[in-house]
């Protein structure tokens, strides 16, 4: 029987019931529970199991623990097996949950009111399931009331937990005013959880980003941030082992039907949908959504994940702050970037980062130094693919009928093709918006490289000077060099005087040195020439 996986499902309980396929995650859990601290915050990119996380947390504290037991799944067929929290020292111990998920409500245009509906339809159904009648105050005293009165009931401290946090915030951060009366209503309600702390026997709120401490983090900064700790790394999303172990039968269902040999499958599996790190230790974990939308279609490559959102605000970000698009891949940020987070103080790659667009690549212990890149294929080529659009103004449809062929001639060491197809791209440019700058050449040709998944670097530091741009095939490196209004000749020259394919001559690949010349008045390339 085939088994069923959880695309889209979130809720743990109808995970174990149903019988889909579960990664467990309570070892780690187990570990966060019975650590030091009580109250923590969590940020993960959307689609990475944060809610799963919450829903699970949820049983936990509603002692349920027949979830967590081997028990019958599908049509009482399929077995499932029991999770490790069950064999480890656990309390079981039944404690009121509060859960709350601010996912809901039309905030970009309701704005405030939207979000008093979302806040009191949400405390309504907890008080509901908890046996509780909340008095008919605002929602900020019912939050503060329903918390003490849980807690008396029953005699437990309770569990709060609220997943999505900052959904009425990035919803509406293109409305400064709408933003910041909403702001300032989630720091009161969000303010009532530190005086209640007597009342709370565990606290974890959820989200994308983390908005700085002057704004709803204020009155909470005893929340332990989980969001770069090195031990919760991969408390949501799986890592290579857990994928192995877990979706053998998917895998060898993809192989049988596609015909694929293993080991090649699992390395583009990595390089599409693996290589997101989320601390300073080198764990990289898979996107689930990516991964299970990648098995349930028998093993298409699509960027599942990335459509299923709009980072329309993100390129927004990057083109007003000028950032520099050639060296997305190649970003520096300090520790305390990732702390500073609000409407009026927004830094374009932290943001990035923690949206998923970005990722951890590298981590500079004595400058406390993170370095930035794309996680995988499907960000790097998708992502890339919007940024030309907004850079070059070519419609997708024309671009992908332009430049099909030149990943395959990269690929394949014809040089001559891939000069052709960008020649035929950047005539499709409307003539008005190219910039007669060398570095936007360059951008232009480095955004095409990445669309595509090539192994491409712009302003790749060595020992000499930095190159342009290289680009890395299974058999070939292309070292490229570019100039406007000059020669190729002098651009071929720069490139031996300065030896910059020297790092790359005992890779036992063929070495290709481009020259390329831009042509201001024909905006376009006008000769180039290669050795």
């Amino acid at each position: 029987m085939k088994r069923i996986l959880p695309i889209g499902i979130q809720d743990f309980p109808d995970i174990r019931e149903r019988g889909f396929v579960y990664v467990d995650k309570t070892t780690r859990i187990h570990e966060l529970l019975t650590g030091s601290g009580k109250a923590f915050f969590l940020s993960r990119p959307r689609r990475f199991g944060k809610s799963l996380l919450c829903s699970t947390l949820e049983a936990i504290f509603e002692g349920r623990r027949e979830l967590f037991t081997e028990m019958a799944g599908h049509q009482g067929i399929l077995r499932m097996p029991a999770l490790a929290i069950n064999s480890l020292d656990w309390e079981w111990k039944k404690h009121p949950v509060i859960r709350l998920n601010l996912n809901t409500g039309d905030y970009a245009n309701e704005g405030l009111e939207g979000l008093r509906n979302a806040l009191r339809s949400q405390l309504r159904m907890q008080a509901e399931r908890n046996g509780i009648e909340l008095l008919d105050e605002s929602v900020i005293e019912q939050f503060n009331y329903l918390i003490w009165k849980v807690s008396e009931k029953t005699g437990e401290k309770a569990a709060v937990i609220i997943d999505e946090y900052d959904k009425p915030l990035l919803d509406t951060i293109n409305n400064t005013e709408v933003h910041e009366s909403i702001r300032s209503m989630l720091k009161s309600f969000y303010g009532i959880l530190k005086p209640s702390d007597p009342y709370l026997r565990f606290l974890l709120l959820t989200g994308v980003t983390k908005f700085s401490q002057v704004s709803v983090f204020s009155d909470l900064n005893h929340l332990s941030d989980l969001s770069l700790d090195p031990r919760y790394a991969d408390i949501c999303g799986w890592t290579e082992d857990e994928v192995l172990q877990n979706f053998e039968p998917e895998i060898s269902v993809v192989l049988k039907e596609t015909g694929r040999e293993r080991e090649a499958y699992l390395e583009s599996l990595r390089r599409y949908y693996d290589g997101y790190r989320f601390s300073k230790k080198k764990l990289k974990v898979y996107n689930p959504f990516g991964l299970l939308k990648h098995f349930d279609r028998n093993g298409e490559f699509l960027p599942y994940w990335y459509e299923s959102g709009t980072p329309t605000f993100l390129i927004k970000l990057i083109t007003e702050q000028k950032i520099n698009i050639a060296n997305l891949g190649n970003m520096r940020v300090k520790y305390e970037n990732f702390q500073k987070y609000d409407v009026e103080n927004m830094e374009a790659l932290p943001v990035l980062y923690q949206s998923g667009y970005l990722t951890i690549s590298d981590y500079d212990e004595e400058r406390e130094r993170f370095t930035l890149d794309y996680p995988n294929i499907e960000v790097s080529s998708s992502f890339t693919r919007a940024l030309l659009k907004q850079y070059l103004k070519v419609p997708e449809e024309r671009s992908r009928a332009l430049i099909n062929q030149l990943p395959d001639a990269l690929e394949d060491g014809e040089i001559e093709e891939a000069i052709d197809a960008i020649r035929q791209y950047l005539a499709a440019v409307p003539y008005d918006i190219i910039e007669e700058t060398e570095k936007y050449f360059q951008t232009a040709v480095h955004l095409m490289f990445t669309m595509f998944g090539l192994n491409c670097r712009s302003e790749v530091r060595i020992a000499a000077g930095r190159v342009d741009t290289l680009v890395e095939t299974k058999h070939f490196v292309y070292c490229f060099e570019f100039k406007l209004d000059k020669t190729a000749d002098e651009a071929l020259e720069q490139i031996d005087t300065k030896e910059y394919v020297l790092p790359w001559a005992s890779t036992g690949k063929k070495l290709f040195k481009v020259g390329i010349n831009f042509d201001s008045e024909k905006r376009n390339i006008g000769e180039w020439k290669y050795n």
